[in-house]
């Protein structure tokens, strides 16, 4: 298959595709040369029994990861979407790299919050498409909804002759829906609805493949073998009306571990999932309006899109307000809806890549998914491609169809225009984007002991005071979801200290409940008042010279603590104003 890995190469600068193992052991090498940084781990296992790979990145020296705040990202849960996995690679070296040249956001990333990266949800599906004979799937290889795999009678897409590319096939008919354009024979474009010109050829279009139980007259076009979306077995909005959801939510081992996974670590403060195609940055909802949405969380999604599209190039849009073509049968099922809706953490589905803006600086149309470029838009990538990727569209060319007999072969290499870049521009694509994940893992809340103070109120005892602030842009239950359907656990601060310690008055740990973020400041009309800060305070019995430590935690926005000595004379431990 042309545009697809050397491997073997000793460095990697994202400008092709790995396999599995390639893949792997690039991770594995990048946490045994920064060992301080980064650590990789598996936390689950394929369905055809494949490692799934979490890569956790964070400054060790300034503590463990999950005791900070947390961003999370991940790649590739279907099968044909390569660009994803090489820009959460991109991802993973800007991070160290900016930590070893002292890059001073990415320094403060690290030093303050934790990245967890999962490069490839589908290592399964990427492999069929990576192999040197491939085979093209939406999602997962497992066999579904019919378990034994049964080929229904019609086009099966592979790669019928064996040249590592699946393409187009076009077989000449009179009744065909396709007709070469006026301006550029090679290129197939719709007949318009009053029929083509007298004379013109016409020909049905269909996708490189073999065909099932040929009747010698039709050619159906059933779903594969494998017809899972693992992008739609997420909890949120779930249905079995939506194609390829599964048997039930979380019935694929991918999407169970990767919930398992994010579960696990309510450290995480932000989502972003990497897909291909359309250049775009989505967020939900997937299933409704803008208008039933908390306004303050829209107000949010807003600010962060302003520093994507800046940083990326890419505009935001609501999925359900301008990707969904049908609303009454929403794409439900989601990630990005799952980890708002069921978390309250803002998520985002990044859909690399637009080849039409590429060929004419002018976006794809958002229901371009569905319909498909114009005939205009078309002939433009063509030329594109004549310019930049002549592999790109392949001049059709006969071949004897093991079921339909003389056919021609030819068109669109859609894996390496439509789907994803050629590989040449696969670095330069995704470059932006680490730069914003670094921007959203600084947006997150972040808790720290601002004040630290023991009075001596004799006898033995002192009063011990806590105060604690959210340093943050966001509050620490990160969303207005969140806050309303009371999905986060409040900030808590307990004290410690040496044997025979005694908390005279007060609980030793305390609730302080949630506090405010930076990104109230614009809503308080220049009143801003302290709800970013709490102060606990105790009573206790001890004597001077003993240690008291306060720690304090919220799920979200960390763990800190700190420490004072009974008595001693010099400055405590206060920020002060």
């Amino acid at each position: 298959m042309p545009d697809l890995p050397r491997t073997g190469d000793p460095e990697y600068r994202f400008d092709r595709y790995l396999r599995h193992e390639e893949l792997s052991a690039w991770l594995h090498d990048l946490a045994r040369r920064h060992p301080d940084l980064v650590a990789i781990e598996p936390y689950g296992r394929s369905h055809e029994g494949r490692d799934l790979l979490l890569a956790t990145v964070t400054d060790a020296s300034t503590g463990p990861h999950h005791t900070k705040p947390a961003h999370w990202v991940d790649a590739s849960i279907h099968a044909v979407e390569l660009t994803a996995t090489v820009a959460a690679c991109r991802l993973l070296q800007h991070l160290v790299d900016g930590y070893r040249t002292g890059e001073a956001k990415v320094v403060e990333a690290l030093r303050t919050r934790t990245f967890y990266v999962v490069p490839r949800i589908n290592p399964d599906g990427a492999e069929w498409v990576l192999a040197d004979r491939p085979r093209f799937r939406r999602s997962s290889t497992r066999p579904w909804p019919w378990h034994d795999a049964h080929r229904w009678p019609g086009l099966l897409v592979e790669d019928v002759d064996g040249d590592g590319r699946i393409l187009q096939m076009r077989i000449a008919d009179r009744d065909g829906a396709w007709m070469p354009h006026a301006h550029d024979q090679r290129l197939l474009v719709p007949v318009p609805p009053d029929g083509a010109p007298v004379g013109t050829p016409r020909y049905r279009l269909l996708r490189e493949g073999t065909v099932t139980d040929h009747d010698g007259f039709t050619i159906p076009t059933p779903d594969p073998p494998e017809g899972l979306d693992m992008n739609r077995n997420f909890p949120a909005g779930w249905s079995t009306d939506v194609p390829g959801s599964g048997d039930h939510p979380l019935s694929e081992p991918e999407i169970d571990a990767l919930v398992r996974a994010i579960v696990a670590r309510p450290n995480i403060c932000g989502y972003n999932a990497f897909h291909t195609a359309g250049g775009v940055l989505l967020r939900p909802s997937s299933t409704e309006p803008d208008a039933k949405l908390p306004p303050g969380d829209l107000w949010v999604w807003t600010q962060l899109a302003e520093t994507g599209t800046r940083m990326t190039g890419y505009p935001s849009h609501s999925v359900y307000e301008d990707f969904t073509w049908d609303t009454a049968r929403p794409m439900s099922g989601a990630a990005d809806d799952w980890v708002y809706e069921h978390l309250g953490v803002y998520g985002w589905t990044t859909e690399f890549w637009d080849v039409v803006q590429a060929a004419t600086g002018t976006k794809s149309s958002t229901l371009a998914w569905y319909v498909g470029p114009t005939d205009e838009q078309a002939l433009a990538v063509l030329g594109w491609c004549d310019r930049n990727h002549p592999a790109g569209h392949v001049d059709w060319y006969p071949f004897e169809h093991p079921q339909l007999g003389q056919v021609e072969l030819g068109g669109w290499d859609d894996l390496s225009v439509w789907t994803n870049p050629p590989v040449h521009l696969l670095s330069g694509e995704v470059e932006g984007h680490a730069r914003f994940a670094v921007h959203q893992a600084l947006c997150s809340p972040r808790l720290e002991i601002r004040h630290l103070v023991a009075v001596d109120l004799g006898d033995g005892t002192w009063r011990v005071e806590i105060g604690v602030a959210n340093t943050g842009w966001l509050p620490t239950h990160v969303s207005e979801r969140a806050a309303k359907r009371d999905l986060v656990r409040p900030v808590t601060v307990a004290i410690d200290g040496a044997r025979g310690l005694e908390v005279v008055h007060g609980p030793a740990r305390v609730r302080l409940g949630q506090l405010a973020g930076r990104s109230a400041a614009r809503f308080n009309g220049g009143n801003d008042g302290t709800p970013d800060r709490a102060l606990a305070a105790w009573i206790v019995r001890a004597r001077q010279g003993d240690t008291v430590t306060a720690v304090a935690q919220h799920p979200r926005a960390g763990t800190v603590r700190a420490s004072i000595v009974l008595g001693d004379t010099a400055a405590p431990f206060s920020g002060g104003w």
